[in-house]
């Protein structure tokens, strides 16, 4: 019964590693080509993230970088609205 575990485990991390990899590939394809690539990226890395630490590591990067991003991106937008109203 051992065997049939191993044999099971391994063809499984295989199959996640295979279409991670994929739709890894399809993302960094549509950084260049028209899609949707900020949400294809991250999917793959998630997916990659079940049995690689490395891709773990990289999407948490990933999540910080676009976090800070958009805290400062709403920064901005909160100092231009008030801007907007305080001189009118």
């Amino acid at each position: 019964m051992k065997p049939l575990r191993l044999t099971y485990e391994f063809i499984r991390k295989v199959a996640i590693i295979g279409v991670g990899m994929t739709i890894l590939a399809i993302g960094v394809v549509m950084v260049v080509m028209p899609g949707p690539a900020f949400v294809v990226i991250p999917l793959g890395l998630a997916i990659l993230g079940l049995e690689l630490a490395w891709a773990r590591v990289l999407l948490k990067k990933l999540r910080r970088k676009i976090s800070s991003n958009n805290a400062e991106s709403r920064s901005t937008r909160a100092e231009q609205h008030r801007d907007r109203h305080v001189n009118r």
